[in-house]
């Protein structure tokens, strides 16, 4: 088994409420089996997603009335001092009963200090009983074994406003790159913005789209240092960014509107995100079907033998000492089933890691299912798989150029100058 994809944490200032993706973790250092274990009838859920407390609120009674233990939420909205807050708890007595964090090298090096509970055993239960997807195990796994289960899986897709698609007279979603392109033509000829873009965070989006549904050798040898982002794989697609940038095809990248504002007011006619979307169209009173929809994004090369789908998950841990280890693995066994990952994708209008939930939406329904079959490649979240200083200086060149495209190798070469440094340091 490989070590866990290298993942970047928040990327500290530039985080965005929303953006990222959670998962769940049980306990597996048996301080049990040393007379230290308590079990409890609650346990509290350190989280950074502040938003998200309602979700977590109606899970937690779900889970109390079918596990016979719940959860209280503790919510950090600034990801800086949520970080500090768990790094600083596993040196006092009351450690954290479940929390959230990232993968790869985030969680690698909690790992290797011997602070997170391993959960080997419920993976192997959890796939072999259809709970969780084999291909998410490898983002979850560290020399042979599983630390932390996901709490969500969410899938990169095209959503767009329909009535937009109306206006420009499209009947159809496309089903393959020129489709796309000649989509994007017919919302900008009915005076609307194609696409959404912006110069911060996000700015990642469309280099990763591009770039996995072109060359996903490419894009995964880029991860982890065995492809430079001066190669000409790479170039080729920053020019092909480019073009789409110059023909008009994107929203201004430096809009402080938010982008769900922007699908629902037309100002854009698609746009390029996770499917945790779904519950921020919800949150602004938009239906699902009715006034917006999602499709896969085609590959850009359609000799590709599978679709490529950029996809992001996130863990949930416990503390490898931690007093409530029987009672944690007890919430986790539940939080595994279908029926829990049912009450959780229902309660934020997302789909769940568990192809067995019960989704109401019946596009997400559909791609939770359809992703688990052989017809997809899931590529890790650029964001995920990028080393965090990489990463940081990637995002200031893609925002650079998004703002004022222009001849893409000179940010290219400072990208990998960063890149050359961190793998050096791994060698």
């Amino acid at each position: 088994m490989s070590r866990f994809a290298n993942r970047r944490t928040a990327l500290t200032a530039l985080a965005v409420a929303g953006a990222l993706a959670l998962s769940a973790c049980g306990g597996g250092g048996s301080p049990a089996a040393k007379g230290e274990d308590k079990p409890v009838d609650s346990l509290k859920f350190y989280n950074d997603k502040g938003g998200w407390k309602d979700a977590f609120v109606q899970v937690g009674a779900a889970s109390k009335k079918d596990a016979g233990v719940g959860i209280e939420p503790v919510g950090y909205s600034d990801s800086n001092a949520y970080t500090a807050f768990i790094r600083s708890s596993f040196r006092t007595k009351e450690k954290a009963d479940l929390f959230t964090w990232h993968t790869g090298k985030e969680l690698e090096d909690l790992v290797d200090q011997n602070l997170v509970a391993e959960t080997t055993d419920q993976w192997t239960k959890a796939v072999a009983d259809g709970n969780i997807p084999a291909a998410l195990k490898p983002y979850f796994t560290y020399d042979d074994k599983q630390y932390c289960v996901p709490l969500n899986a969410g899938y990169w897709v095209m959503y767009y406003n329909k009535a937009v698609f109306k206006k420009a007279g499209i009947t159809a979603t496309p089903k393959t790159w020129p489709e796309l392109l000649a989509v994007a033509d017919k919302v900008k000829a009915a005076g609307v913005k194609p696409f959404y873009q912006t110069n911060i965070l996000f700015s990642f989006v469309w280099f990763e789209t591009l770039l996995a549904g072109k060359d996903p050798d490419l894009y995964d040898a880029l991860a982890t240092g065995k492809a430079k982002y001066t190669d000409p794989g790479v170039v080729e697609v920053m020019n092909d960014w480019k073009k789409m940038i110059e023909a008009g095809l994107f929203s201004d990248p430096g809009s402080k509107t938010e982008p769900q504002s922007q699908l629902k007011n037309g100002d854009v006619g698609m746009i390029n995100f996770g499917t945790w979307f779904s519950g921020s169209l919800n949150t602004l009173k938009m239906k699902a079907g009715t006034d917006y929809d999602f499709f896969v994004i085609p590959n850009v090369n359609a000799a590709l033998p599978k679709t490529s789908m950029i996809f992001e998950t996130g863990p949930v841990c416990s503390a490898a000492k931690g007093e409530h280890s029987s009672t944690v693995t007890k919430w986790n066994d539940w939080w595994v089933s279908p029926q829990a990952q049912t009450a959780w994708a229902n309660a934020r209008g997302d789909l769940s890691f568990n192809p067995k939930a019960e989704v109401k939406d019946p596009s997400l329904a559909s791609l939770n299912k359809d992703v688990g079959g052989e017809g997809y490649r899931l590529i890790n979240r650029w964001f995920e798989a990028t080393p965090v200083p990489v990463a940081t200086k990637a995002l200031e060149v893609f925002g650079a150029f998004v703002t004022k495209p222009g001849d893409p190798m000179p940010g290219l070469q400072k990208i990998q100058a960063e890149a050359d440094e961190y793998w050096a340091k791994q060698k």
